[in-house]
């Protein structure tokens, strides 16, 4: 039997700010298509970072091949939590937790399972899963160097 074409995810980072100056950062939606180069046509539907909710865009990853998802906002406490639903070609779950870390910074652990629905990225996967393993974790490493920017310039 076929593994299936799921890559899961979790890691800790600090950021060198408080939770609650963290999450307004966090809170910019309308900035991220501005801050990471891999992620378009980027839309919020509803009240911001709020259960129900729902983002919606395409995710162009450094691998040909794009991927229109939606992330639907299940649970949403500021300035502590996030859980989602991803939806489309990517199918799982997300979440994001921030603590107070030490000197006023803030630990934020992420973590997601998600399902490569394309047919192309399911085969894909069955011969070159640590190729898509290495573009994801790219992927990541840009969002965080890149929120980290935006953190040290002041938002």
């Amino acid at each position: 039997m076929a593994r299936r074409p799921v890559i899961e995810y979790e890691q800790e980072f600090e950021f060198p700010v408080a939770p609650p100056e963290l999450w307004d950062v966090i809170e910019q939606v309308d900035q991220f298509e501005r801050w990471w180069p891999w992620l378009e046509d980027l839309h919020l539907e509803g009240p911001g970072l709020a259960a129900g909710s729902v983002l919606s865009g395409v995710v162009s990853p450094p691998l040909p091949y794009r991927m229109r998802i939606r992330v639907e906002l299940t649970r949403c406490v500021r300035p502590s939590e996030i859980r989602a639903v991803i939806l489309g070609d990517l199918q799982g779950s997300a979440r994001l937790g921030i603590r107070p870390g030490s000197a006023g910074s803030s630990l934020v652990e992420i973590a997601w399972t998600i399902e490569m629905m394309q047919t192309p990225m399911r085969l894909a996967d069955r011969v070159a899963h640590p190729i898509l393993q290495w573009g994801h974790d790219r992927v990541v490493e840009i969002t965080v160097a890149r929120f980290r920017q935006r953190i040290d310039s002041g938002h």
